[in-house]
């Protein structure tokens, strides 16, 4: 499959918060789905408006995407079809390209602990989850730029 990166825009919302859902629910079944999907699409609409974005795309589909502001990666989710295809490595070395990068990790994803650790990032911080909506205990991972 080929696909190509580019930015995200304001009508990419929907697959968006669709991708999102469905990343998340097979990624971390654990977690509890604490909104509805128009509380999804109004939070991911202002995420795309005042971050760096890139989606991975292969002719017309969005396949991930990646979300970075002030320092931070808030959001990193590829579809689970196309999971261990390098597209979250190469969202995420546009994501590092040209500063420090902290995130946040719940502790239970061992398989995106893993991801990070393997791209440099170093644990920082562990909490216990109260300062998350979930409260799932999580780890601050840093990598240096």
């Amino acid at each position: 499959m080929t696909w190509s990166v580019r930015p995200l825009v304001a009508a990419d919302v929907d697959v968006v918060c669709a991708m999102f859902r469905r990343s998340r629910a097979a990624a971390m079944p654990w977690l509890p789905v604490l909104h509805t999907p128009e509380e999804d699409a109004h939070f991911f609409t202002r995420e795309i408006e005042t971050s760096a974005s890139w989606g991975a795309d292969s002719d017309g589909n969005l396949l991930g995407f990646a979300l970075r502001r002030d320092g931070w990666l808030n959001h990193l989710y590829i579809d689970p079809p196309s999971w261990r295809s390098g597209i979250g490595t190469a969202l995420l070395d546009l994501v590092c390209a040209e500063a420090t990068v902290e995130l946040w990790v719940f502790a239970q994803n061992e398989v995106a602990r893993r991801f990070y650790a393997a791209h440099g990032f170093a644990e920082v911080e562990r909490t216990d989850g109260s300062g998350n909506e979930e409260r799932a205990s999580d780890i601050r991972l840093r990598r240096p730029g």
